[in-house]
């Protein structure tokens, strides 16, 4: 299916998900930067993405360093990311190098649905994508942010 995916061919399932295709990797998932800056646990979303997707990834118009620095923090281990060059080449890369049946693009509205369709990838709206995974909106929080200890990558 190429366009917009609706959240029940995409998400709407009791876990593991099935309908994203239950675990056995035929679907690479990509989400924009800003997508995920809309997710309490982008961590969390990651982790739980994996269960039903062969390769997830961030997409951005930002610098590679943005996101480089954004997936740190959260600490998110992405399969892929755009680095230097713009969305529509990235997905159209990452397309390229990882062959799965199904090519799904999280994004946060029109002009985001419309890159996807014209990279021929399915589009799915962050908002959608949450509610239907019980992923939670709002400000990002950093992973053992409640921990006083100081940095966790000092010897």
């Amino acid at each position: 299916m190429i366009g917009s995916a609706t959240t029940d061919t995409v998400l709407r399932a009791p876990p593991p998900y099935p309908d994203m295709d239950g675990g056995n990797g035929e679907m690479t998932l990509a989400f924009d930067l800003e997508a995920l800056k809309r997710l309490a646990h982008p961590d969390t979303v990651f982790s739980d993405a994996r269960q039903w997707s062969e390769y997830v990834g961030v997409v951005s118009e930002k610098p590679t360093y943005v996101v480089t620095n954004f997936t740190r923090k959260h600490r998110i281990r992405q399969d892929f990311f755009s680095g230097p060059r713009g969305r529509d080449e990235s997905l159209e890369n990452v397309r390229d190098q990882f062959d799965t049946p199904r090519y799904v693009y999280v994004g946060t509205d029109e002009d985001d649905e419309e890159l996807a369709t014209s990279v021929g990838w399915e589009y799915l709206d962050i908002v959608e994508a949450a509610d239907a995974a019980s992923w939670e909106l709002g400000e990002p929080e950093v992973p053992g942010q409640e921990s006083d200890d100081g940095r966790d990558d000092w010897p």
